[in-house]
């Protein structure tokens, strides 16, 4: 695994795939993508999106992030910005705010929270990684399988936030599906016997500053990287006669996800 002018780029995957498949096809299904950069631009232009809004709309009291950002259990905020135990009743009987989490029913937020960003420095750390990761991901497994390990990657932060972390907690940021694209480098590098050194180290630091500085949901982290890896194993070591279990196989490892997501939802609730 080496620096490349579009991130980090596996030479050992790029050579191999050239000589299994023909000119527009994959090594493990798709088609090779024009622009590489494409899907990243149109990530981060999300992303940015939604990080507008919520700073038109008043940061950290933004009624978007609000309905945007992962809480596992539903909050009762004081007007001085206290988090008390009530209920959705009790909190508005007392003249406070409810916000919704998933355990009361706002399920988009394991999807939402991973596009949600407030500080200047925390979007642009993760913009400029996913910037630097997915279009090598893109050269080598094409589109849609980029974003099968982005999203899968995002969803299994959820699953650990939801599982890990305080319920009465918010998460937000598109980490959880960065480290997913770590993960599914590290599987895609082993896989074509590639140098790992690189990424180890990467990924070995970014690990030990998940776990030692505050306000790093390590939980979200850890999810992720579990995902996007768990996507890239199925999609790279299925034998091409077995490449039509890719999907449903993907489909299991979301649905597992989902049992954790809903499960722990229901403890909460």
């Amino acid at each position: 695994m080496i620096p490349g002018s579009v991130g980090f780029q596996c030479p050992e995957c790029v050579a191999r795939g050239m000589k299994e498949t023909r000119q527009n096809e994959l090594p493990h299904g798709g088609t090779r993508s024009r622009n590489p950069r494409g899907t990243s631009i149109a990530l981060i232009g999300i992303n940015l999106a939604v990080w507008v809004a919520i700073l038109l709309t008043g940061r950290y009291t933004s009624r978007v992030y609000d309905l945007f950002a992962l809480s596992p259990q539903g909050l009762c905020v004081s007007p001085d910005n206290m988090i008390y135990d009530l209920t959705e009743a009790l909190c508005v009987t007392n003249n406070m705010t409810w916000i919704d989490g998933v355990a009361s029913g706002a399920f988009w937020q394991v999807i939402t929270s991973g596009f949600t960003h407030v500080g200047v420095v925390h979007i642009l750390f993760n913009m400029l990684v996913l910037w630097m990761l997915a279009p090598s991901l893109e050269q080598a497994l094409g589109r849609t399988r980029l974003l099968a390990v982005y999203l899968v990657a995002l969803l299994g932060g959820s699953a650990g936030v939801m599982l890990f972390s305080e319920p009465y907690s918010t998460t937000v940021g598109a980490s959880g599906a960065i480290y997913g694209l770590m993960g599914a480098l590290l599987v895609l590098s082993i896989r074509y016997k590639g140098d790992i050194r690189n990424i180890l180290v990467w990924l070995g630091i970014n690990v030990a500053i998940s776990f030692t500085i505050a306000n790093v949901s390590w939980q979200g982290h850890i999810g992720g990287l579990l995902g996007g890896a768990a996507v890239a194993a199925i999609l790279v070591y299925l034998p091409k006669d077995k490449r039509k279990l890719q999907w449903p196989l993907i489909g299991a490892v979301v649905l597992i996800f989902i049992a954790i997501i809903a499960t722990r939802a229901v403890q909460l609730a």
